[in-house]
């Protein structure tokens, strides 16, 4: 536990915070009730171990103002003038304990903080537990997808869930890495432990280091205090290491060190931590080609791939979008019914390069331009695709027709319902906007290297489009 003792005796206070220590406390010593509560605001500790007489503010005056502002610590009382009187009083104030400091009371105060370490162990863990129990509730843990290759990847999790192996998720940005290693972490014997995560990517090389491992006080500017890293927070429960692709090469031997020996050291420290994490991680990189090109190193490879598990792109499971819209809506408090036909068949066309990400925040877009009505296929950002099959084709005539002039015809009708907005009228064709441009342009609908850069506010309207105008400036809707 951080134990701070605090006695105007400064010869007792150093006593008191040397034994504590020597039972494996982290301590600090003040020697006043003032310099307590400065002490707690810079960084609150655990548990606080005070003199009962002191100048003001005095020990029940110190006690008072911790259980006000920082009710979680610990409070023990030291009295040289212990009576049932006293006890009584420091109890009802909200001591947790109390000490007599005549004699031998330093190996008293080490069982009354043991004990207090071993109830605020059972408190966290109890409180970990209730947490479980409320995400698997909300859906944490909830995989949608009825497609082969996510029944796949499912059983996969379920079964790996079971032992303490490391397991390497791999797929595309968007595709639920980040949900399945949940998954796996709640539906493991881990679960009533911690689930940490940290994001490989997110942080410099120094300071991940530091987050991951911790550091020493003194170990770098600005390190004041000891700080414990996320693999120390994950005892006894799970570290998920997302973007490991992203891992500098100098912490790759360190997190090799911690998947074959337990062990790691802080920051600017010597002393070997031992910690029992397991380790889930997931990339989108291809790390056997960062392998050849020496960006990875193979030994932390092998480590981690003891158990890949694929998660497949939306594209390759459009059969798992009706489940996923539904998913998505009744999170948000909305029935399927919400959802037209076309707008769903249109979701199914779609690639979705951001694939289950892109796929929800294109649901929450369309639910607030949708309002009480139900959401069509102008409320979708990806309203067509190129790559999917179109709902449309035309009949050719026995006479043939011209392809040049069915796409000029095409791109007209689109400028038309997007009401000569191009971006919205490349969206309807599944291109992009600078390839509508240049179609236009072959088609001779817009004047050559007009605004291809400049947006849509130099748009013409669909009707002056029509007789192949290349003038008049429009406004986007």
């Amino acid at each position: 536990m951080r134990v701070l003792v605090v006695d105007d005796e400064v010869r007792n206070a150093e006593l008191t915070a040397g034994a504590l220590r020597d039972a494996g406390h982290e301590v600090e010593w003040v020697n006043g009730g003032a310099a307590a509560l400065r002490q707690m605001e810079a960084a609150p500790f655990q548990a606080i171990v005070t003199d009962l007489r002191m100048a003001p503010p005095d020990g029940l005056a110190l006690l008072d103002e911790v259980r006000r502002r920082w009710p979680a610590t610990t409070v023990v009382l030291m009295t040289a003038y212990a009576s049932m009187e006293t006890a009584r009083k420091a109890l009802t104030h909200g001591a947790y304990d109390y000490v007599d400091k005549q004699g031998g009371f330093h190996e008293e105060l080490k069982l009354i903080l043991e004990r207090a370490a071993r109830e605020r162990r059972l408190t966290d863990e109890n409180r970990l537990l209730a947490g479980t129990v409320e995400k698997l509730k909300s859906g944490l843990a909830e995989v949608v997808g009825d497609s082969a290759a996510m029944r796949h990847a499912s059983d996969l999790a379920h079964k790996v869930a079971a032992t303490d192996s490391t397991v390497l998720l791999r797929g595309e940005s968007g595709t639920g890495k980040d949900l399945m290693a949940r998954t796996i972490h709640f539906a493991s014997r881990r679960a009533g432990g911690p689930w940490v995560k940290v994001n490989c990517g997110a942080l410099p090389e120094a300071l991940l280091e530091s987050e991951l491992f911790g550091h020493e006080k003194g170990a770098f500017t600005g390190a004041v205090r000891q700080k414990p890293g996320r693999f120390e927070d994950a005892h006894r429960g799970t570290i998920f290491l997302d973007e490991i692709g992203e891992l500098p090469m100098s912490l790759q031997v360190k997190l090799l060190q911690v998947i074959e020996e337990k062990t790691f050291t802080r920051v600017g420290g010597n002393q070997p931590i031992v910690v029992d994490a397991r380790i889930l991680a997931a990339t989108n990189r291809d790390l056997e080609e960062m392998v050849r090109e020496k960006r990875f190193r193979d030994d932390l490879f092998f480590r981690l791939n003891v158990f890949p598990i694929r998660l497949p792109p939306l594209r390759e499971r459009p059969g798992d979008v009706p489940a996923l819209v539904t998913f998505f809506l009744r999170q948000r408090g909305v029935g399927p019914e919400k959802m037209s036909g076309e707008a769903m068949r249109a979701l199914e066309r779609h690639a979705f390069p951001g694939n289950v990400r892109e796929l929800e925040y294109a649901l929450e877009r369309a639910l607030i331009l949708a309002g009480a009505d139900p959401i069509g296929v102008g409320h979708l950002p990806v309203a067509s695709d190129a790559s999917g099959t179109p709902s449309w084709i035309p009949e050719i005539p026995a006479e043939g027709l011209s392809l040049e002039a069915l796409e000029r015809a095409l791109i007209l009708k689109a400028l038309e319902r997007a009401g000569g907005n191009k971006s919205q009228a490349a969206r309807l064709l599944g291109l992009t906007r600078r390839t509508l441009y240049s179609r236009m342009e072959r088609h001779g609908l817009r004047r050559s290297g007009a605004g291809e850069e400049a947006g849509d506010d130099e748009g013409e309207s669909a009707s002056r489009a029509r007789s192949g105008s290349a003038g008049g400036a429009g406004t986007e809707h």
